[in-house]
């Protein structure tokens, strides 16, 4: 594999995990209420904030949670239940209460610091684990041995792959405005409440698969990995011939 042809698969693996086309309802639900500029700059901390995580584990591995112990299906299990609080509130009409409060940071707040407490309540879970899950993780660190084999050129081609990423996430987040004007305020409320139940639906699968791969026998293999499980039963169900 040359260096053109890691970039194209990385960054369309990275692209379809992170999908930051996906996830502008997922913000303009999260940030309902949010000005225009705090909205863009709280979007550009997040691509900041992916930026400096996935070349993290880009660089250096699984070290993060190596070093505290952490391992694959307990960080799904945790951020199964994260998620499952914000689809909650979502699916509640908490979100405007939990994470926004519009009139105080209009009227108290600079757009700066506006942007910053909007980050601190989307960091985790939308940052992470939604944006930055486990998929993303294992992803970066499976391309960064391919890299490493490319050479610095490789390294240097894959944390470029993760910034155009990340640019593509802030570019999405900022058409939020655009799809809060088309929805109107009544559209906003469904839109959060059913993003809020798939929301919930996502995490109960991060859990499910994280169980998964913890235990054995626990759970079937077509609720941890549904569509894996229809696409391998398929042959199966394939009647043979007669007096087979």
């Amino acid at each position: 594999m040359n260096q053109a042809e890691f970039a194209v698969n990385f960054f369309v693996a990275l692209f379809a995990l992170i999908d930051p086309v996906g996830n502008v309802p997922l913000y303009a639900a999260a940030t309902q209420g949010a000005t225009p500029p705090g909205r863009r700059l709280t979007a550009v901390y997040i691509g900041l904030f992916a930026f400096a995580f996935l070349t993290f584990f880009f660089l250096t591995g699984l070290s993060l949670l190596q070093f505290f112990g952490i391992s694959m299906p307990a960080f799904r299990i945790a951020g199964g239940i994260l998620l499952l609080l914000m689809g909650l509130e979502m699916a509640r009409g908490d979100t405007a209460h939990s994470m926004l409060d519009p009139a105080v940071g209009a009227v108290t707040l600079s757009t700066r610091a506006y942007a910053a407490r909007q980050f601190e309540g989307l960091v985790v879970p939308f940052g992470m684990p939604l944006l930055i899950g486990p998929g993303a993780i294992s992803t970066a660190v499976i391309y960064a041995e391919e890299a490493h084999r490319l050479g610095i050129g490789g390294i240097a081609v894959g944390v470029g792959v993760i910034a155009i990423e990340c640019l593509l996430v802030v570019a999405a987040f900022w058409l939020t405005s655009l799809i809060s004007r088309l929805l109107g305020k009544i559209g906003m409320v469904i839109v959060i409440r059913v993003l809020g139940l798939i929301l919930s639906a996502m995490a109960v699968q991060f859990m499910l698969t994280g169980l998964a791969g913890s235990t054995i026998g626990l759970l079937r293999h077509d609720a941890a990995a549904p569509y894996q499980a229809v696409h391998h039963s398929k042959p199966d169900a394939t009647p043979g011939p007669a007096g087979h």
